[in-house]
Protein backbone atom coordinates (compact mmCIF):
# COMPACT_ATOMS: atom_id res chain seq x y z
CA UNK A 1 0.00 0.00 0.00
CA UNK A 2 1.70 2.72 1.16
CA UNK A 3 5.77 2.86 0.37
CA UNK A 4 8.23 5.42 1.67
CA UNK A 5 10.10 7.23 -0.93
CA UNK A 6 11.55 8.84 1.73
CA UNK A 7 11.62 10.06 5.38
CA UNK A 8 9.02 13.08 4.26
CA UNK A 9 7.29 11.34 1.38
CA UNK A 10 5.25 8.40 0.44
CA UNK A 11 3.66 6.90 -2.65
CA UNK A 12 0.60 4.47 -2.82
CA UNK A 13 -1.09 2.86 -5.85
CA UNK A 14 -4.40 4.21 -5.58
CA UNK A 15 -6.23 1.29 -7.44
CA UNK A 16 -4.78 -1.67 -5.07
CA UNK A 17 -5.45 0.70 -1.96
CA UNK A 18 -8.70 0.76 -2.95
CA UNK A 19 -9.29 4.72 -3.07
CA UNK A 20 -6.78 6.98 -0.47
CA UNK A 21 -8.27 9.53 1.82
CA UNK A 22 -5.91 12.35 2.70
CA UNK A 23 -5.30 15.69 4.20
CA UNK A 24 -5.74 18.56 1.91
CA UNK A 25 -2.63 20.22 0.36
CA UNK A 26 -0.71 16.07 0.86
CA UNK A 27 -0.74 15.42 -2.72
CA UNK A 28 2.50 16.30 -4.50
CA UNK A 29 1.62 14.71 -7.74
CA UNK A 30 0.63 11.62 -9.31
CA UNK A 31 0.54 9.19 -12.60
CA UNK A 32 -2.43 7.68 -14.02
CA UNK A 33 -6.06 8.63 -14.20
CA UNK A 34 -6.64 9.98 -10.74
CA UNK A 35 -9.48 11.64 -9.72
CA UNK A 36 -10.42 13.70 -6.44
CA UNK A 37 -13.20 14.55 -4.25
CA UNK A 38 -13.97 16.13 -1.19
CA UNK A 39 -14.34 13.50 1.51
CA UNK A 40 -16.38 13.81 5.09
CA UNK A 41 -15.25 11.65 8.08
CA UNK A 42 -18.63 10.09 9.90
CA UNK A 43 -19.11 12.36 13.27
CA UNK A 44 -17.02 15.30 11.98
CA UNK A 45 -20.28 17.23 11.67
CA UNK A 46 -21.19 19.11 14.64
CA UNK A 47 -24.74 18.08 13.61
CA UNK A 48 -25.24 17.32 18.01
CA UNK A 49 -28.49 17.87 19.42
CA UNK A 50 -29.28 19.13 23.31
CA UNK A 51 -27.96 21.93 25.35
CA UNK A 52 -24.94 24.37 25.47
CA UNK A 53 -22.99 21.61 26.47
CA UNK A 54 -23.68 19.28 23.69
CA UNK A 55 -23.87 21.86 21.03
CA UNK A 56 -19.75 23.19 22.54
CA UNK A 57 -18.76 19.13 22.31
CA UNK A 58 -20.10 19.43 18.89
CA UNK A 59 -17.95 22.40 17.94
CA UNK A 60 -15.29 21.02 19.28
CA UNK A 61 -15.74 17.75 17.68
CA UNK A 62 -15.49 19.58 14.35
CA UNK A 63 -12.94 21.15 15.05
CA UNK A 64 -10.78 17.80 15.39
CA UNK A 65 -11.18 17.27 11.34
CA UNK A 66 -9.03 18.15 8.86
CA UNK A 67 -10.48 18.69 5.65
CA UNK A 68 -9.47 15.71 3.48
CA UNK A 69 -9.40 14.75 -0.35
CA UNK A 70 -10.87 10.94 -1.56
CA UNK A 71 -8.30 9.70 -4.31
CA UNK A 72 -10.05 6.88 -6.75
CA UNK A 73 -8.92 5.83 -10.09
CA UNK A 74 -5.78 3.85 -11.28
CA UNK A 75 -1.95 5.30 -10.80
CA UNK A 76 0.10 6.37 -8.25
CA UNK A 77 0.20 8.84 -6.02
CA UNK A 78 2.67 10.63 -3.62
CA UNK A 79 2.21 12.52 -0.63
CA UNK A 80 3.86 14.71 2.30
CA UNK A 81 3.33 17.75 4.01
CA UNK A 82 5.09 21.05 4.90
CA UNK A 83 8.21 19.11 5.22
CA UNK A 84 7.09 16.45 7.90
CA UNK A 85 8.46 13.36 8.91
CA UNK A 86 6.10 10.62 8.35
CA UNK A 87 5.51 6.96 9.10
CA UNK A 88 3.63 4.07 7.79
CA UNK A 89 1.13 2.53 10.23
CA UNK A 90 0.32 -1.29 9.00
CA UNK A 91 -3.37 -1.94 10.37
CA UNK A 92 -4.34 -5.23 11.83
CA UNK A 93 -7.93 -6.10 12.22
CA UNK A 94 -9.37 -5.87 15.62
CA UNK A 95 -6.34 -3.08 16.32
CA UNK A 96 -7.80 0.83 16.32
CA UNK A 97 -5.08 3.57 15.90
CA UNK A 98 -5.87 7.13 17.62
CA UNK A 99 -4.35 9.99 15.63
CA UNK A 100 -4.67 13.60 15.97
CA UNK A 101 -6.33 15.07 13.02
CA UNK A 102 -3.55 17.17 12.35
CA UNK A 103 -0.77 14.46 12.52
CA UNK A 104 -2.69 11.89 9.98
CA UNK A 105 -1.32 12.52 6.37
CA UNK A 106 -3.30 10.11 4.70
CA UNK A 107 -5.47 6.72 5.02
CA UNK A 108 -6.72 4.00 2.90
CA UNK A 109 -10.33 4.77 2.57
CA UNK A 110 -11.22 1.04 3.68
CA UNK A 111 -10.55 1.96 7.70
CA UNK A 112 -13.57 2.57 8.94
CA UNK A 113 -13.08 6.51 10.23
CA UNK A 114 -14.65 8.09 13.33
CA UNK A 115 -14.26 10.60 16.13
CA UNK A 116 -13.89 9.81 19.36
CA UNK A 117 -13.48 11.71 22.75
CA UNK A 118 -10.19 11.91 24.77
CA UNK A 119 -11.33 11.53 28.70
CA UNK A 120 -9.66 13.32 30.93
CA UNK A 121 -9.79 13.97 34.68
CA UNK A 122 -7.64 16.26 37.24
CA UNK A 123 -6.75 14.85 40.78
CA UNK A 124 -10.22 14.25 42.11
CA UNK A 125 -11.47 11.85 39.32
CA UNK A 126 -13.81 14.42 36.97
CA UNK A 127 -14.23 11.85 34.02
CA UNK A 128 -17.27 11.74 31.73
CA UNK A 129 -18.66 14.73 29.71
CA UNK A 130 -17.76 17.69 32.09
CA UNK A 131 -14.40 15.91 33.29
CA UNK A 132 -13.45 16.05 29.03
CA UNK A 133 -14.63 19.28 28.37
CA UNK A 134 -12.72 20.45 31.71
CA UNK A 135 -9.76 19.28 30.06
CA UNK A 136 -10.31 20.53 26.49
CA UNK A 137 -10.54 24.05 28.12
CA UNK A 138 -6.69 23.16 29.45
CA UNK A 139 -6.21 21.60 26.31
CA UNK A 140 -6.72 24.11 24.58
CA UNK A 141 -3.59 25.30 25.76
CA UNK A 142 -1.55 22.21 25.41
CA UNK A 143 -2.49 21.67 21.43
CA UNK A 144 -4.44 18.39 23.03
CA UNK A 145 -7.86 18.18 21.63
CA UNK A 146 -10.67 16.84 23.17
CA UNK A 147 -11.51 14.54 20.56
CA UNK A 148 -9.20 12.54 18.49
CA UNK A 149 -9.88 10.45 15.34
CA UNK A 150 -9.96 6.98 15.55
CA UNK A 151 -9.11 4.51 12.55
CA UNK A 152 -9.94 0.60 12.69
CA UNK A 153 -10.41 -2.30 10.19
CA UNK A 154 -7.60 -3.89 7.53
CA UNK A 155 -5.76 -1.12 5.58
CA UNK A 156 -2.41 1.43 6.44
CA UNK A 157 -2.25 4.95 7.92
CA UNK A 158 0.49 7.66 7.61
CA UNK A 159 1.60 9.57 10.34
CA UNK A 160 3.40 12.96 10.34
CA UNK A 161 5.72 14.61 12.93
CA UNK A 162 7.79 17.24 13.77
CA UNK A 163 11.88 15.93 14.27
CA UNK A 164 10.97 12.33 13.91
CA UNK A 165 9.21 9.39 15.88
CA UNK A 166 9.39 7.37 18.83
CA UNK A 167 7.55 3.80 19.04
CA UNK A 168 6.88 3.49 23.00
CA UNK A 169 5.62 0.07 24.09
CA UNK A 170 2.64 -0.17 26.29
CA UNK A 171 1.66 -2.92 27.95
CA UNK A 172 3.60 -2.72 31.70
CA UNK A 173 2.33 -2.06 34.62
CA UNK A 174 2.63 1.59 34.85
CA UNK A 175 1.42 3.48 32.08
CA UNK A 176 3.07 5.79 29.44
CA UNK A 177 2.76 9.22 30.39
CA UNK A 178 3.08 11.44 27.46
CA UNK A 179 3.33 15.23 26.62
CA UNK A 180 0.32 16.69 25.08
CA UNK A 181 2.01 18.64 22.23
CA UNK A 182 4.51 15.20 21.61
CA UNK A 183 1.89 13.14 21.37
CA UNK A 184 1.32 11.79 17.37
CA UNK A 185 -1.25 8.44 17.84
CA UNK A 186 -1.80 5.38 19.79
CA UNK A 187 -2.02 1.63 18.19
CA UNK A 188 -3.79 -1.22 19.33
CA UNK A 189 -5.73 -1.53 22.43
CA UNK A 190 -4.36 1.90 24.54
CA UNK A 191 -6.82 3.74 26.57
CA UNK A 192 -5.46 7.37 27.17
CA UNK A 193 -6.71 9.92 29.58
CA UNK A 194 -5.47 13.65 29.99
CA UNK A 195 -4.79 14.78 33.23
CA UNK A 196 -4.24 17.60 34.67
CA UNK A 197 -0.50 18.01 37.15
CA UNK A 198 -2.04 21.41 38.74
CA UNK A 199 -0.55 22.77 41.81
CA UNK A 200 -0.26 26.17 43.75
CA UNK A 201 2.67 26.43 42.32
CA UNK A 202 1.62 26.42 38.86
CA UNK A 203 -1.55 28.36 39.92
CA UNK A 204 0.83 31.29 40.16
CA UNK A 205 3.21 31.07 37.30
CA UNK A 206 6.20 29.10 39.09
CA UNK A 207 5.25 25.33 38.38
CA UNK A 208 7.48 23.45 35.86
CA UNK A 209 4.61 23.94 32.83
CA UNK A 210 4.19 20.22 32.53
CA UNK A 211 0.53 20.56 34.08
CA UNK A 212 -1.21 18.51 31.45
CA UNK A 213 -0.10 14.79 30.94
CA UNK A 214 -1.13 12.01 28.44
CA UNK A 215 -1.64 8.90 30.20
CA UNK A 216 -1.37 5.68 28.11
CA UNK A 217 -2.08 2.29 29.39
CA UNK A 218 -3.31 -1.20 28.12
CA UNK A 219 -1.75 -3.07 25.22
CA UNK A 220 0.09 -1.30 22.34
CA UNK A 221 2.41 1.56 20.98
CA UNK A 222 2.14 5.17 21.35
CA UNK A 223 3.96 6.93 18.78
CA UNK A 224 5.52 10.22 19.95
CA UNK A 225 7.65 13.38 18.15
CA UNK A 226 10.88 14.27 19.04
CA UNK A 227 9.66 17.54 19.57
CA UNK A 228 6.88 19.81 21.23
CA UNK A 229 5.76 21.98 18.09
CA UNK A 230 2.30 21.93 16.78
CA UNK A 231 1.53 21.25 12.94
Amino acid sequence: MFEKVNGKVVKVDVGMAGGVVARNGAMLFYTGDISFAPHQIPGAAPGMGGGGIMRMAGRMMAGEHERTMLASGNGEVHYGFAGLEVHVVQMQPGAVLRVEASRLLANTAALQSSIVSVMSSGGGGGGGLMGALRGAASGALTGQGMFTTQLSGQGAAVLLAHGGFLELPVGGPNPIVVDPQAFVAAYGNVQTELKTALSWRDAVGRGSGEAMQLHCAGQGVVYVQASEEKL
